[in-house]
Protein backbone atom coordinates (compact mmCIF):
# COMPACT_ATOMS: atom_id res chain seq x y z
CA UNK A 1 0.00 0.00 0.00
CA UNK A 2 1.26 3.63 -0.93
CA UNK A 3 1.56 5.63 2.05
CA UNK A 4 0.16 9.18 0.65
CA UNK A 5 1.27 11.37 3.56
CA UNK A 6 5.40 10.61 2.15
CA UNK A 7 5.37 13.52 -0.09
CA UNK A 8 4.44 15.47 2.68
CA UNK A 9 6.91 13.85 5.34
CA UNK A 10 10.03 14.27 2.32
CA UNK A 11 8.79 18.18 2.29
CA UNK A 12 9.46 18.32 6.15
CA UNK A 13 12.77 16.77 6.36
CA UNK A 14 13.56 19.39 3.42
CA UNK A 15 12.18 22.53 5.38
CA UNK A 16 15.07 24.54 6.56
CA UNK A 17 18.25 22.86 5.97
CA UNK A 18 17.47 20.62 2.80
CA UNK A 19 18.33 17.41 4.46
CA UNK A 20 18.01 15.57 1.27
CA UNK A 21 19.89 12.53 2.99
CA UNK A 22 17.11 12.45 5.41
CA UNK A 23 14.45 12.84 2.80
CA UNK A 24 15.87 10.15 0.66
CA UNK A 25 16.19 7.40 3.65
CA UNK A 26 12.72 7.86 4.63
CA UNK A 27 11.52 7.59 0.69
CA UNK A 28 13.84 4.37 0.65
CA UNK A 29 12.21 3.14 4.17
CA UNK A 30 8.67 3.52 2.68
CA UNK A 31 9.49 1.34 0.22
CA UNK A 32 11.07 -1.06 1.67
CA UNK A 33 14.22 -0.04 -0.99
CA UNK A 34 17.88 -0.39 0.14
CA UNK A 35 18.99 1.82 -2.70
CA UNK A 36 18.09 4.86 -4.51
CA UNK A 37 20.17 8.44 -5.14
CA UNK A 38 19.10 12.05 -5.82
CA UNK A 39 20.97 13.88 -8.97
CA UNK A 40 21.43 17.49 -9.69
CA UNK A 41 21.82 18.68 -13.60
CA UNK A 42 24.33 20.07 -15.33
CA UNK A 43 22.86 21.46 -18.32
CA UNK A 44 25.82 23.41 -19.35
CA UNK A 45 27.93 20.38 -18.89
CA UNK A 46 25.24 17.95 -19.54
CA UNK A 47 26.16 15.73 -17.00
CA UNK A 48 24.19 15.21 -13.39
CA UNK A 49 26.06 15.04 -10.13
CA UNK A 50 24.98 12.93 -7.53
CA UNK A 51 23.75 15.06 -4.48
CA UNK A 52 23.13 12.17 -1.97
CA UNK A 53 23.28 8.23 -2.46
CA UNK A 54 21.84 5.20 0.07
CA UNK A 55 23.20 1.58 -0.86
CA UNK A 56 25.41 2.14 -3.89
CA UNK A 57 28.31 -0.61 -4.24
CA UNK A 58 31.54 1.18 -4.08
CA UNK A 59 32.38 0.58 -7.60
CA UNK A 60 29.20 1.28 -9.13
CA UNK A 61 29.10 4.82 -7.01
CA UNK A 62 32.85 5.45 -8.78
CA UNK A 63 30.67 5.61 -12.41
CA UNK A 64 27.49 7.13 -10.86
CA UNK A 65 29.34 10.56 -9.24
CA UNK A 66 28.51 11.83 -12.93
CA UNK A 67 26.47 10.63 -15.22
CA UNK A 68 26.74 11.67 -19.01
CA UNK A 69 22.80 12.58 -20.40
CA UNK A 70 21.37 9.76 -22.12
CA UNK A 71 23.28 7.37 -20.19
CA UNK A 72 22.02 4.59 -17.74
CA UNK A 73 18.64 5.23 -16.13
CA UNK A 74 19.31 8.79 -14.41
CA UNK A 75 20.03 10.07 -17.56
CA UNK A 76 17.57 8.37 -20.34
CA UNK A 77 15.19 9.64 -17.57
CA UNK A 78 16.47 13.44 -17.63
CA UNK A 79 16.26 12.95 -21.75
CA UNK A 80 12.40 11.60 -21.73
CA UNK A 81 11.46 14.25 -18.80
CA UNK A 82 9.50 10.95 -17.70
CA UNK A 83 9.84 8.05 -15.02
CA UNK A 84 12.29 5.11 -16.15
CA UNK A 85 11.01 1.51 -14.62
CA UNK A 86 12.98 -1.59 -14.68
CA UNK A 87 10.93 -4.93 -13.12
CA UNK A 88 13.99 -6.84 -13.17
CA UNK A 89 17.58 -4.95 -14.14
CA UNK A 90 19.82 -7.80 -13.88
CA UNK A 91 18.21 -9.40 -16.55
CA UNK A 92 17.54 -6.05 -19.08
CA UNK A 93 18.69 -5.88 -22.25
CA UNK A 94 17.25 -2.73 -23.46
CA UNK A 95 20.41 -0.98 -22.80
CA UNK A 96 19.26 1.47 -20.74
CA UNK A 97 20.73 0.32 -17.99
CA UNK A 98 24.38 0.27 -17.90
CA UNK A 99 26.22 -3.50 -17.25
CA UNK A 100 27.87 -1.96 -13.93
CA UNK A 101 24.17 -1.43 -13.06
CA UNK A 102 24.25 -5.13 -12.47
CA UNK A 103 26.85 -4.64 -9.60
CA UNK A 104 24.39 -3.55 -7.64
CA UNK A 105 22.40 -6.51 -7.14
CA UNK A 106 19.08 -4.15 -7.68
CA UNK A 107 16.01 -6.06 -9.60
CA UNK A 108 12.82 -3.36 -9.36
CA UNK A 109 14.33 0.39 -9.75
CA UNK A 110 12.86 3.72 -10.65
CA UNK A 111 13.61 6.93 -11.63
CA UNK A 112 11.95 9.60 -11.59
CA UNK A 113 12.77 13.23 -13.04
CA UNK A 114 12.76 16.37 -11.15
CA UNK A 115 11.07 19.54 -12.90
CA UNK A 116 12.32 23.26 -12.54
CA UNK A 117 9.67 25.27 -10.67
CA UNK A 118 8.09 25.81 -14.06
CA UNK A 119 7.61 22.25 -15.08
CA UNK A 120 9.51 22.52 -18.23
CA UNK A 121 13.31 21.61 -17.06
CA UNK A 122 14.27 18.73 -15.69
CA UNK A 123 17.00 19.71 -13.13
CA UNK A 124 17.38 16.21 -11.34
CA UNK A 125 16.58 12.71 -11.05
CA UNK A 126 15.10 10.42 -8.45
CA UNK A 127 16.04 7.12 -8.12
CA UNK A 128 14.90 3.78 -5.85
CA UNK A 129 16.18 0.09 -6.29
CA UNK A 130 14.61 -2.95 -4.54
CA UNK A 131 16.41 -6.49 -4.74
CA UNK A 132 13.51 -8.11 -5.67
CA UNK A 133 11.22 -7.81 -8.92
CA UNK A 134 9.03 -4.98 -8.89
CA UNK A 135 6.46 -3.68 -11.24
CA UNK A 136 6.29 -0.15 -9.84
CA UNK A 137 2.40 0.69 -10.12
CA UNK A 138 0.78 4.03 -10.79
CA UNK A 139 0.14 5.06 -7.67
CA UNK A 140 3.62 4.14 -6.25
CA UNK A 141 5.14 6.32 -9.18
CA UNK A 142 2.97 8.88 -8.64
CA UNK A 143 4.25 9.21 -4.96
CA UNK A 144 7.62 9.61 -6.17
CA UNK A 145 6.80 12.32 -8.94
CA UNK A 146 5.37 14.19 -5.88
CA UNK A 147 8.51 13.01 -4.04
CA UNK A 148 10.61 14.58 -6.75
CA UNK A 149 8.12 18.20 -6.58
CA UNK A 150 9.63 18.34 -3.22
CA UNK A 151 12.40 18.36 -3.84
CA UNK A 152 12.90 20.93 -6.85
CA UNK A 153 11.64 23.61 -4.32
CA UNK A 154 14.73 22.35 -2.15
CA UNK A 155 17.08 22.91 -5.15
CA UNK A 156 15.37 25.99 -6.18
Amino acid sequence: MVDLNLPQRVEEKLAGNADYQSALDCILETFDAPTGSIHRADHNARFLHLVVQKGIPEKVLEVTTTIPFGKGMAGVCLERAEPITMCNLQTDDSGVAKPGAKLTQIQGAIVVPIFSGDGETVIGTLGIGKPTEHDYTEAETRILKDCAIRFAKAMA
